[in-house]
């Protein structure tokens, strides 16, 4: 089938690579986002799906709003049967919808009718799912309630952050996707229509949501923790600054701190949530590089008495 992808971010550059490589299709095009200001020179910089699509030596495509009729034009002309997208990050109008003969077909980062939204592997890290995955479906002007090709499983660990489990399933999702174009080609794949049971919303994580609330219980801490990492980044306030918070985790047998309490030792730092205490393993001070919560506490000399938050 000829093509056009639509991506953004890093995340989007395996499932373009699975195509690329796949030897069924063409990809005649890549719609990406503008070139967005990046870096302390706030220089424009191009998406890293344009900077793959450029190194392969197609035509990149990045209108402002994917309802511009420059755009829906360019589109009309290149007449792609299907239009694959991953992490795109604009709203598509109907007008656009319609002009692939299959439809535009996205990649979800979660097992839908779950986590339907923009941030589905951080509310799953959040909400202590154990399993998550990926999806296939076709695109409908609903939050992504579209009919579902196919699906892929992920264990979700103990530990990942939402940055560890997004690298595994941008690599397992690239697989399920170029496998959904084959099956549509083939007409051996047919979409099935999300349950109406199961439904579960991920918004946008935003900073003010990544700030650590010390009463919730320990194993709450730590899914924030991971959830937010890399992206906003989970905080706390220490002597009225900033504090981001890189690498915790639970320490069941630490009862005696309440919660925000901080007890720094000579290796260790500990603080007391609302159940039992968590050890800071990295942190980021305001303005500072990652460094490893002892040496943090060794530097600012935290005295008895006190707190985070």
């Amino acid at each position: 089938m000829k093509l056009v992808f639509a991506g953004t971010p890093e995340v989007a550059v395996p499932a373009l690579d699975a195509l690329l490589a796949s030897g069924r299709h063409e990809v005649a095009a890549v719609v990406t986002r503008p070139d967005a200001p990046a870096g302390r020179g706030r220089r424009l910089v191009a998406s890293p799906v344009a900077e793959r699509a450029e190194e392969a030596g197609i035509e990149v495509l990045k209108p402002a709003k994917p309802r511009e009729e420059g755009f829906l034009a360019r589109l009309r002309e290149i007449a792609p049967d299907c239009c694959p997208v991953v992490a795109y990050g604009a709203l598509l109008p109907r007008v656009a919808l319609d002009i692939p003969a299959h439809g535009w077909v996205n990649l979800h980062f979660s097992l839908l009718p779950a986590w339907r939204g923009a941030a589905p592997v951080q509310h799953a890290v959040m909400a202590g799912d154990s399993l998550t995955g990926a999806s296939t479906f076709l695109i409908e002007e609903g939050l992504d309630s579209g009919p579902v090709y196919g699906t892929v499983t992920e264990e979700i660990r103990p530990t990942d952050t939402s940055g560890d489990l997004l690298t595994r399933l941008a690599l397992a999702g690239s697989g399920l996707l170029a496998a959904t174009m084959d099956g549509i080609e083939d007409g051996s794949l047919k979409a099935v229509p999300q349950p109406a049971e199961g439904v579960s919303l991920a918004p946008k994580i935003d900073v003010e949501d990544a700030r650590v609330d010390w009463t919730a219980p320990a194993l709450r801490v730590d899914r924030v923790v991971r959830g937010c990492t890399p992206a906003p980044g989970a905080w706390t306030v220490f002597r009225g600054e900033r504090l981001k918070l890189v690498a915790v985790t639970p320490v069941p047998e630490r009862t005696d701190l309440a919660p925000g309490d901080v007890h720094a030792g000579k290796k260790n730092v500990y603080v007391g949530t609302g159940s039992y205490a968590v050890e800071l393993l990295w942190v980021q001070p305001q303005g500072k590089k990652p460094m490893a919560a002892a040496d943090w506490a060794r530097g600012v000399r935290i005295t008895a008495g006190e707190k985070l938050g």
